[in-house]
Order: C-alpha cells, then structure tokens, then sequence
C-alpha cells in the first residue's frame, strides 16, 4: 500500500513510522524545515518539503498512485484542501484527516473525507469518568461484539511490577495496540514492557474484559 502523508508533526511522524515498519510505502509532505530534517533522521521515508496545497508537491509525491491520503496538520482548512484536491485532482479514494474543530467533522463526512477528531476522543474519555485501574470504552465494532478499550496501569504502592507483553497471559481474543507513556506512543512487540502509568489500549471482547483487566493490573484470578 503505498500513503501521502500530509504534517510531520508527532501525529504525522508516528503514522509514517508504524506503515513503514508493516512493510508499506510512505511519503510524507511538510512545509517547515526543520521538521523535516527530523523526519530524515527520524524514519526512513521520502520526505518532501513543501505545501500540500500547493498541487506541485502533491504531484511530486505521486499522489495519483497513492491507496489512501492522510492530512494530520493542526489546521482543519488546510487538511480540507489537500484532501480535496487528492481526491478531485489525483483520483485518490481514500481520504482520511485530523480535525481538530468538532463543528467541521459534518463538512468533512460531507465531502467523503474520514475525519477523525482527538476532541472527540476526550469527550468520549471523559463521559466515561475515567479513573486509574478502571477498563474504559473508547468505541465499539462489529456491532459491540468487539471493544476497543484503555486502561491506566496505577502507579504507587498498587503499582505491578513492569513486565513484557510476552510475559503477559492475555486472553485469546485480546490483543494490545498501542501503549501511550507520556508524550510517546509505544507500538507494542513482545518485547515491550508495560509499566506503571502506561495507558495500555487493547481490543477485546465484552466477555474478556475482567480477566485482561485483572492480566494487565497483575491481579491473580
């Protein structure tokens, strides 16, 4: 599969990365500089300078063999017009953008752009009045027969002792996608370690909740 990334922020470059790593092809359009330079040190994707749009760059990316289109800027306009223009100039059929304004979602959804909003991310967070050791529910799939969920790992005298995902007796059914420590993103392996303070994001079955809970907490059942 090969994707244009527009932003080589944080969202941008972890994106980049992680297709990257399963295999994929990537490039990635930034305006600024410096980004940029870090993104040469910090992946091994083709790296553009310039502004997405601006069809120039967009055309230098190859965008009109690209699979899938992704905008990840902090700005909600500029991802609108370089997803447009991917999708009306260059034939692209999958767009997917950051918006970071609530209101504009409708637009996008309108416009055959996936939005996806960390606003609404939050929300959701915090309807669900998270807490540390308590599973929440960040969306449901396939008609709720599959969660995604998070879970705080407590920190303190409750805390488990770290230990790798190897090591871990998860249920068959559940797997951990991701793990956010701080402000880094961790892609788990088998090597990675889950520590205390981690926010451990896993899919699961409604069924298996409490026991990856209790796997995840180092509770014995």
């Amino acid at each position: 599969m090969y994707v244009v990334i527009v932003g080589g922020g944080r969202i941008g470059r972890h994106i980049a990365r992680d297709l990257y790593d399963k295999g994929h092809e990537v490039t990635v359009i930034e305006r600024t500089a410096s980004r940029c330079e870090q993104l040469v040190v910090d992946t091994d994707v083709l790296v553009i300078e310039g502004d997405a749009c601006d069809v120039r760059y967009l055309e230098q990316a190859h965008t009109d063999r690209a699979d899938a289109f992704v905008a990840t800027t902090h700005e909600d306009d500029d991802n609108l017009v370089a997803c447009q223009l991917a999708k009306i100039e260059f034939g692209v059929r999958r767009a997917i953008s950051r918006v970071t304004t609530p209101k504009n979602v409708e637009i996008f959804e309108t416009l055959g752009i996936e939005p996806v909003s960390s606003t609404r991310l939050i929300s959701e967070l915090l309807e669900n009045e998270f807490s540390v050791g308590e599973l929440i529910h960040l969306t449901s799939l396939k008609g709720g027969r599959v969660q995604l969920v998070e879970l705080r790992i407590p920190e303190g005298p409750e805390a488990p002792e770290p230990r790798t995902l190897a090591t871990l007796d998860l249920p068959a059914e559940s797997v951990i996608v991701a793990v956010f420590r701080g402000d880094q993103t961790v892609i788990p392996q088998g090597s990675t370690e889950i520590w205390p303070g981690d926010e451990v994001v896993a899919l699961t079955t409604p069924e298996l909740e409490a026991r990856l809970t209790s796997v995840l907490l180092g509770r014995r059942r």
